[in-house]
């Protein structure tokens, strides 16, 4: 396959891949095809969405966004479907793959998993009043990988845009490795089309998965574009440029003064980006001992020391 021809988006982290941070990442790395918006909840869409930030743009800087809903309820997903086609978004996505117990344990995210009768049901009432398309993003199970199995003949009925499986059950949370045996004997039971989600760091990822699943075209990535930000253009051998720590800390340093902006100048925007670091660390050869000095960061003023200091190391 042509690299040119990867479909790559960004996966959704909730309090991470905010609206600003993607319109700041697009800015800076070429290379992603799709954003995703962190999902939405009933409560966020029985109040009224017109001036959330996650639906102002349905491109951020040229990049198509897809807004995501966490429910178990087909009212909400019809409400929230009404909400962003009125805003202009061709397609929003549902989340059944949040693994976090407090989801799962309501029966939103994976804890929807394991009942294909409930999954079937909502989507019974979804089709057809949906006025934009709907894309699923699930796990291979909550409690068994062998979940998807009973699930994929139910979407299969339905006229769902695409299936996108991270390859992990619900109660691994982000932890242990991919379970790409159970995505292998999955893959053939859909007539839909299917992105793989998770573990991808590095070409060498992406080339062995695609050796494994050439019919996969749409590949989503989280924490790798997170850890390395370049990572899209190496897997479509878009050029990356030869000042790439300069190109690092202009994203860096933008992504702060505009955090300290929309906080107005409080301390919100320093906690927020310690969760930023503690995945950007490992854009570095040595990610714990680059973390260790960010965290323990006090004030503005530490934190601007401490990222100067960084990035001398580093150019």
């Amino acid at each position: 396959m042509n690299p040119a021809d990867l479909q790559l988006s960004l996966a959704p982290f909730q309090g991470i891949t905010t609206p600003l941070f993607r319109e700041v990442f697009t800015r800076h790395f070429k290379g992603v095809d799709k954003l995703y918006t962190a999902f939405f909840t009933g409560g966020h869409i029985r109040q009224k969405n017109a001036d959330h930030p996650d639906l102002a743009h349905t491109h951020q800087n040229g990049v198509p966004v897809a807004p995501q809903i966490l429910s178990k309820d087909a009212e909400e997903i019809l409400l929230f479907g009404r909400q962003c086609r009125d805003k202009g978004f061709e397609e929003i996505n549902w989340n059944m793959g949040c693994p976090y117990p407090r989801v799962a344990n309501k029966g939103r995210g994976s804890g929807l998993l394991p009942h294909p009768d409930k999954v079937e049901q909502i989507l019974e009432s979804v089709f057809p009043a949906l006025p934009v398309k709907l894309s699923i993003k699930c796990r291979l199970g909550y409690f068994s990988p062998d979940e998807i199995l009973s699930l994929l003949p139910v979407l299969n009925r339905f006229p769902l845009s695409e299936i996108i499986v991270h390859a992990r059950i619900g109660k691994q949370l982000y932890e242990g490795p991919v379970n790409l045996s159970a995505f292998a004997s999955a893959l053939p039971l859909s007539k839909l089309p299917v992105a793989y989600n998770g573990d991808i760091f590095s070409k060498e990822d992406l080339t062995k998965l695609q050796q494994q699943f050439p019919t996969v075209n749409h590949w989503m990535i989280g924490r790798g574009l997170l850890y390395d930000p370049f990572l899209a253009a190496r897997l479509k051998n878009i050029p990356i440029p030869e000042n790439s720590q300069f190109v690092l800390y202009y994203y860096v340093t933008e992504l702060y003064r505009a955090y300290r902006e929309k906080t107005e100048d409080r301390i919100a925007a320093l906690h927020i980006m310690k969760e930023f670091w503690s995945y950007f660390s490992n854009s570095f050869a040595n990610p714990d001992q680059v973390f260790n000095q960010i965290k323990t960061c006090v004030t503005f003023s530490d934190y601007e020391g401490k990222i100067s200091e960084i990035f001398e190391k580093s150019f």
